[in-house]
């Protein structure tokens, strides 16, 4: 059976030999690269990120990230978003009272949690959608969050029911959105490379979707 090929996305952030060596161990043929055509001729592209939402995207931009995702997506290319990676994906992103455009897959603003202690550091359960593939056999599973950070309210509205994203959810201090299948556009806010057997399932269930 031939490997899946997979980018991670190399646009300065960290943990992508991580996310590297966990696609590796469920499959995948793994490439770190900030190459645009083979981040765009991939079978998956995986856009990770940790820290500032404003360092993000400006990584992103050196390496015409949004444009890559954009055009990967127009093709009905899968694109998975990992913690940050997950973040800029929205519309913006507010740190500290500054607003930084994100690529705007999906509306809505990454904002600072209302929580008595931040950063939400290590592992919580989810409410995931009973028609996911991501969290196939893992709904009941904790998995690793790392971020002061998130998505407070899912503003998306599909024309039909059937074309309705499916949302996940997780509760720091408050609800915030902890996933999101979107047709070929999943992301995570948790890191699945670090949490354990339930993150290894979910990136089998999405290596499983791709073409």
């Amino acid at each position: 059976m031939t490997r899946p090929a997979v980018v991670v996305l190399d646009y300065g952030s960290g943990n992508l030999r991580s996310a590297q060596r966990a696609l590796e161990r469920v499959g995948a043929q793994v490439s770190v690269t900030a190459d645009r055509a083979a981040a765009e001729a991939a079978d998956g592209l995986v856009v990770p990120g940790v820290g500032a939402f404003a360092a993000c995207m400006a990584g992103l931009r050196r390496v015409s990230g949004p444009e890559i995702i954009g055009r990967r997506l127009a093709g009905g290319r899968p694109v998975l978003g990992i913690c940050v990676g997950m973040q800029v994906l929205f519309d913006r992103g507010v740190e500290h009272g500054v607003t930084t455009e994100g690529c705007a897959e999906w509306p809505g603003v990454v904002e600072r949690l209302h929580a008595p202690v931040l950063p939400h550091m290590g592992w919580n359960t989810v409410t995931a959608p009973e028609a996911t593939t991501l969290f196939s056999g893992v709904a009941e599973q904790r998995f690793y969050f790392v971020h002061s950070y998130a998505t407070r309210r899912w503003q998306l509205r599909a024309e039909t029911p059937s074309a309705a994203p499916l949302v996940t959810w997780a509760e720091h201090g408050e609800p915030f959105v902890a996933a999101v299948e979107n047709g070929a556009l999943c992301a995570t806010q948790f890191h699945p490379e670090k949490s354990g057997e339930a993150g290894a399932v979910l990136l089998a269930n999405w290596l499983g979707t791709l073409n």
